[in-house]
């Protein structure tokens, strides 16, 4: 029998309509991603990445096509899956004015998690939390509410974590924390990741498969080493430059 996808779009669209004018933020993309695998989403500003990821959370209804985690018709059947997913944007806050025990009892509750006073405990250590557990989520520096970020995504233990832009305007030590955490969490849980990042050399390191999104659609889809070679480029940020500059087929005949 074959494995149900961790994640599977099919003919995914969202429009919207605004002052008689129609935009076609998602333009009927589809993919699937095997289970424990970390997939990164790529493209610029308006690619319709963040548009894709609330679908497939169940945060906005599509316009046409299919968004399913782990074979759950999202949205209608979120309430299937939500327990075994869970999500981390830099860009989304938590309330400033709750302590990050506090925070973390919500969400925990939220996602019906066992044993929750032992489970934010334990990630509080692994995170290095323990200390700002009783402080204002306000009162943390950016680095520091990454962590609480990463420690409210993990705290369900998800089988399917979707990530946007998780490492934005943290320093490089810090960066390079939250991913070695991410990798490890990947190992131990067989997790599938959906990362959405404009940081290609973290999409390099983290990604065994990287989907470019350009005004809505599927401009190209491989492994990091096959995307290298068919544009000719030693990175990923040169093969980015070609997708959204619109030099995506010039780049790929000259590398043949």
């Amino acid at each position: 029998m074959p494995e149900i996808p961790a994640i599977e779009v099919e003919n995914l669209t969202k429009v919207y309509t605004s002052n008689g004018k129609v935009t076609r933020a998602v333009d009927g993309i589809s993919f699937a991603l095997t289970p424990g695998t970390v997939t990164g989403l790529l493209g610029g500003n308006g690619a319709g990445k963040t548009t894709t990821i609330a679908m497939i959370l169940g945060l906005i209804e599509p316009t046409s096509g299919h968004a399913r985690v782990m074979g759950a018709e999202m949205p209608r059947e979120r309430y299937r899956v939500l327990e075994r997913m869970n999500f981390e944007s830099p860009y989304v806050d938590m309330p400033n004015r709750l302590t990050v025990r506090q925070n973390l009892t919500v969400f925990g509750r939220l996602y019906a998690v066992a044993d929750l006073r032992e489970r934010i405990a334990a990630i509080a250590a692994e995170l290095e939390l323990s200390d700002l557990l009783d402080r204002p989520t306000g009162k943390l520096s950016a680095g520091q509410k990454t962590r609480v970020s990463l420690a409210k995504a993990l705290i369900n233990r998800p089988d399917v974590l979707l990530l946007d832009e998780p490492t934005a305007s943290l320093d490089p030590d810090t960066a390079d924390w939250v991913r070695s955490h991410l990798e490890r969490y990947r190992g131990e849980q067989n997790a599938t990741v959906l990362l959405a990042s404009h940081n290609m050399a973290e999409v390099e390191r983290l990604c065994e498969r990287v989907i470019i999104m350009k005004r809505g659609r599927i401009e190209d889809d491989d492994s990091p080493g096959a995307l290298l070679a068919r544009y000719g480029r030693d990175n990923l940020e040169d093969v980015f430059l070609d997708v959204a500059r619109g030099r995506g087929e010039a780049a790929r005949e000259a590398a043949q």
